[in-house]
């Protein structure tokens, strides 16, 4: 019973933080917080990145953070910045996934052979999935942050394979860069370069089709590989 209660309530804990984002003026906030940032010198960066990393983890869209990195620190460091702070909170949140939901799903897909293999197939080819899906805007970052930490997937393979992220990173901080001062930030003021709009979409688009063959591709070969296992028991 406890165990239950303590899933019920991350799940409610996890319902909160993404319907806040709906109640609350992110806009505002993030630029009162990326105001104050500016406005630190030397801090500036570090205040930054804790920032982000706290976004990240309590699902608070980080756009607008990654778009301010353009104006208040410039495309370099503003990429790479948001780039550290970014994968320390992806990673924090995947640790929270796997130690305090994980064996909980290992539960659930012990008695499905089905999904218990797909799950070992899908750790087999971790760096793939994730380097594919994180640079694929279709797969919500945040999102996935805590539902590899679902799979088998390695935390090698998913640090690793978060390096997909940088591509995007680099984009949207140089369109950030283009904004003339923070208060114009998610405004039509900022127009988004038409070569860089199609470069995402075709980027996307190819990561987005990949990922999707990729995925049923090693599902299919998970699920017949167990097919064969139950039909010769003595393979195991």
């Amino acid at each position: 019973m406890n165990s239950k209660l303590k899933y019920i309530g991350i799940a409610v804990i996890v319902a909160a933080l993404i319907a806040s984002t709906r109640f609350i003026n992110f806009q505002d906030l993030l630029t009162n917080a990326l105001e104050w940032i500016n406005n630190l010198g030397a801090a500036a960066a570090i205040v930054f990145i804790v920032i982000y990393m706290v976004a990240t983890v309590l699902f608070f869209p980080a756009s607008l953070l990654t778009l301010g990195a353009g104006v208040v620190f410039g495309v370099f460091l503003g990429s790479l910045y948001v780039f550290i702070a970014a994968s320390i909170g992806a990673s924090l949140a995947f640790l929270v996934g796997r130690y305090i939901a994980r064996g909980w799903v290992e539960k659930q897909i012990e008695g499905n052979p089905r999904f218990k293999a797909i799950d070992q197939a899908v750790a087999e080819e971790g760096v793939k999935i994730v380097l594919l899906t994180r640079l694929s805007p279709i797969f919500p970052f945040n999102l996935l942050n805590y539902a590899y930490g679902l799979t088998k997937v390695t935390f090698r393979d998913y640090v690793v394979g978060t390096l997909g992220i940088l591509p995007g990173t680099i984009m949207f901080v140089y369109v950030g860069s283009l904004a003339k001062n923070l208060a114009t930030l998610g405004s039509e003021e900022v127009a988004t370069p038409s070569g860089i709009q199609w470069a995402l979409r075709i980027i996307g688009f190819i990561a987005t089709v990949a990922v999707t063959v990729y995925v049923t591709k090693i599902a299919k070969k998970a699920l017949n590989e167990r097919v064969e296992t139950e039909a010769n028991p003595s393979v195991e």
